[in-house]
This record gives structure tokens, C-alpha cells and sequence, in this order.
């Protein structure tokens, strides 16, 4: 099932070039008080929202995709895990590339390690990504977004994909620059999740998925998660074995080669196979 989030957070089900508005199944989360629990409430009851959501689909107003504005899937994930140098081809460009590497040693993704990015950056489909500082370089990363389903902690790989409630697209927008990723990649609009959550079940096999992205028709990525050093699996055994992943919290799985700058008015197309593919603008004026 495709789901999404849309307008002023409303829920809907994408079936083709519609959405059924189904947000009367949000009834299913149950009431909350403070202090709120960590993690996303929609994903944590997911299922009970989903069994509501498919009683009122044959029912449910449709509207076409070209009339809504499409948000992130996820609203409150506690966490933007990021895998860095995850597939090999990138390393290499990295290595030859001063522009992405700044100096930097460029090894292995055992070596750095995985890095989080602030939730205040997410956006979606029907935003814009507003750049900042027009004197540095601007890329494009198109990613494999893994979207945890339940608490996850010390979890093993054999297991680890029994804790995905689904997958998205994501742009890990990167400002290029000697700082700490976390910092130069937490600006606000730098992580695009879209266009809807795909639940887990459309997606048997997330380690041999085709992605792709164009700027303004021009073709700049094209590879296969079948390259990334660590899979989808060893991704959550690897940040589970360092923190308590919640519902809604996303695994941003790394990028192939062939990152580039963007510049303001750009067009973006990414896609992914089994989950869709998005169009997004970089907003025609620098931010600030």
C-alpha cells in the first residue's frame, strides 16, 4: 500500500494517479498526553490505522495527485540516520573529487561511521528546496529512505528487517564544506522525503532496488542498492548497536555516484523502483 501525507495533514491512499482521503482512520492513534512518547505516533499505530484506512477507501473522496501538495510521509521522526560512502563508486568519486571530499580521508563506511541529520530539515514533494549560501557548492544525493516500524535497539541483522514498516524516497541535500556532515547537511529543506511511505510489503527485496535522479532532464544518477557496501539489514544492526531507533525514524541509506550541484530554480526528478519517483524544485532565490 502507498500512503500519504497531503495538504494541511491530511492521510491518503495512492492507488495510480489518485489519493482516497482516508483521514478519518487518524482516529485509530490513540490520544496522547505529555510527556509525549519518542517517535512518530502515526507509524506507531500504523497497522490499526491502516485495518480503519481500508474500510473507508471504497467510500473515501479521491483527488488527483496533480491537485494536492504532497508532505513528508513521516511528520515526527526522532531521527535522520545517515549512511555516508555507502556505496563504493562513491568512494571513488569522493577520492578524486576535492569538491565532495575537502580534504578529507575518504574510507569506508566502518571507518566514519553513521551520522544523524535534524528533523527540522524534512520536507516533501509539494516543498521547495530553499539553498543557502551561494558562494559553496550545493549537491544532490538521491537515497533509499528506510522507515522504522517499532523501538528498535541491539538489534540483529538476521532480524533487522522485521523492523521496517516501509520505504521512501529520500534527497540527502548536502551543502559541501569542511564541517561536520551534521551540521552542513541539518540546514532547513536538506532532507527530502517523497513522495509517499510504501509499506514493507510492496517491497520484498530493498537490497536490489534501480534509483535514479535527473537535473532539469539531465541524467546524473543511476545505480542499483545492490551496490551499497552495507545493506538495508546491517544498516539497523550497525545504528542499533549505538541507539534506540522509535516508530517513524528514518534510515537515509546512502548515495551512488554521480552527486552534482544544484543551483536555485533547478528542476529534481528522483525515483526509485517498486516505490515511484517525484519532481521537486530548488526555489528560485537563495535562502537569507
Amino acid at each position: 500500500m502507498r500512503i500519504c501525507r497531503f495538504d494541511n495533514d491530511r492521510l491518503g491512499i495512492v492507488e495510480g494517479g489518485a489519493v482516497l482521503d482516508v483521514s478519518e482512520a487518524l482516529a485509530a492513534i490513540p490520544p496522547q498526553s505529555w510527556p509525549y512518547r519518542h517517535g512518530d505516533a502515526l507509524i506507531a499505530n500504523l497497522p490499526a490505522v491502516l485495518e480503519r484506512a481500508k474500510g473507508l477507501a471504497l467510500q473515501a473522496p479521491r483527488r488527483k495527485l496533480g491537485e494536492i501538495r504532497l508532505r513528508p510521509p513521516v511528520a515526527n521522526p526522532s531521527k535522520i540516520v545517515n549512511a555516508p560512502i555507502n556505496y563504493q563508486a562513491h568512494i571513488d568519486e569522493a577520492k578524486r573529487d576535492q569538491g565532495i571530499a575537502h580534504g578529507r580521508d575518504i574510507k569506508t563506511i566502518a571507518d566514519w561511521g553513521l551520522f544523524l541529520k535534524s528533523p527540522s530539515s524534512l520536507v516533501g514533494a509539494g516543498d521547495a528546496i530553499a539553498l543557502r549560501f551561494p558562494e559553496r557548492r550545493n549537491d544532490h544525493e538521491v537515497e533509499l529512505a528506510v522507515v522504522i516500524g517499532r523501538e528498535a535497539n541491539r538489534v540483529p541483522r538476521a532480524s533487522a528487517l522485521e523492523y521496517v514498516c516501509g520505504y521512501s524516497i529520500g534527497l540527502d541535500m548536502t551543502l559541501r564544506g569542511p564541517e561536520f556532515p551534521s551540521f552542513r547537511k541539518s540546514i532547513d529543506t536538506y532532507s527530502v522525503l517523497a513522495p509517499w511511505l510504501v509499506t514493507r510489503d510492496e517491497v520484498p527485496d530493498p537490497n536490489a532496488l534501480e534509483l535514479w535522479l535527473t537535473v532539469n532532464g539531465e541524467a546524473r544518477q543511476r545505480s542499483n542498492t545492490r551496490r551499497m557496501v552495507y545493506d538495508v539489514a546491517r544498516l539497523i544492526e550497525y545504528a542499533t548497536s549505538f541507539y534506540t531507533l522509535h516508530p517513524g525514524d528514518l534510515i537515509f541509506s546512502g548515495t551512488p555516484e554521480g552527486v552534482g550541484p544544484v543551483k536555485p530554480g533547478d528542476e529534481i526528478r528522483a525515483g526509485i523502483e517498486r516505490i515511484g519517483e517525484f519532481t521537486i524544485r530548488v526555489a528560485p532565490d537563495y535562502a537569507g
